[in-house]
């Protein structure tokens, strides 16, 4: 099911519990360098937007009453929010490049309807779809964004850097960058990634547990001579211990050109 399907869905269940109004929708502005946050009068229960320029993020795993809006430049789009009492919110969605109003407080007169309590929005075939795009379009924002250098690891020509940690909801983003300088083409392995508890030297103690993605965004196949990649892994939410590392290890395909980045 796609979004556009998606929106018409919810759109038919309302039309079932209320008459439209002819007011027109109110317009959010945003851009990529600010979050401009909306506050509902109940818990979030489902958010969706209408195009890959924008992203609008909130806790699914214990529903909040808030949720940052981000876009890039573009079309515009459209927000479209259920919360928990079923009703239901949308606004018009412009980039801009000044941003004047970066809280929205969003009352309950402010809603297009209801949706009956007995309606489930549930996409149990599709919500691996659904999810991925979700991802996508966040990954895209956070490589919009300058780079930054949390870490950095150079071997023969090759540099292999953590750019950011971003946590949203029950996932987290890894945002890293490759440039390889070595003269020759990088092929791509692999890039594993490893919480690693205790230290090397007290085997008896010492343990690396590999932190599996669920998703990637702009992964490369090949780094070419002279490129830079950033790409985006997408993981199962996680903080690390006082005494845990994050342990990178990329290895090259048809050679035998291998790093490890600590942070």
């Amino acid at each position: 099911m796609n979004v556009n399907i998606w929106i018409a869905f919810t759109a038919s269940l309302v039309s079932l519990n209320v008459v439209w109004g002819q007011r027109s929708l109110d317009t959010i502005y945003t851009n990529a360098s600010k979050n401009v946050a909306m506050f509902f009068p109940s818990p979030i229960h489902q958010a969706i937007v209408g195009s890959e320029d924008f992203v609008f993020s909130y806790d699914r795993e214990e529903a909040g009453y808030f949720g940052l809006l981000q876009g890039v430049e573009g079309v515009e789009s459209n927000l479209l929010v259920i919360t928990s009492d079923h009703k239901v919110y949308a606004y018009i969605l412009k980039y801009a490049k000044e941003l004047t109003q970066l809280n929205h407080f969003v009352r309950e007169r402010d809603g297009i309807g209801k949706i009956g309590p007995a309606r489930e929005l549930q996409m149990k075939e599709d919500s691996m779809v659904v999810e991925a795009s979700q991802y996508d379009r966040f990954c895209r924002l956070l490589l919009y964004g300058k780079p930054k250098n949390m870490v950095t690891k150079r071997k023969r020509g090759v540099r292999l850097r953590l750019e950011d940690i971003v946590y949203d909801g029950r996932e987290v983003y890894l945002i890293f960058g490759i440039r390889n300088r070595s003269g020759i083409d990088f092929e791509v392995d692999r890039l594993e990634v490893l919480r690693v508890n205790g230290n090397a030297k007290r085997r008896a103690s010492y343990q690396e547990i590999p932190l599996e993605p669920i998703h990637g965004c702009g992964i490369p196949v090949v780094v070419k001579d002279g490129d830079m990649v950033h790409f985006v892994y997408v993981l199962p939410k996680f903080v690390l211990g006082d005494k845990e590392r994050l342990k990178l290890v990329l290895e090259e395909l048809h050679g035998g050109r291998r790093m490890e980045l600590r942070y």
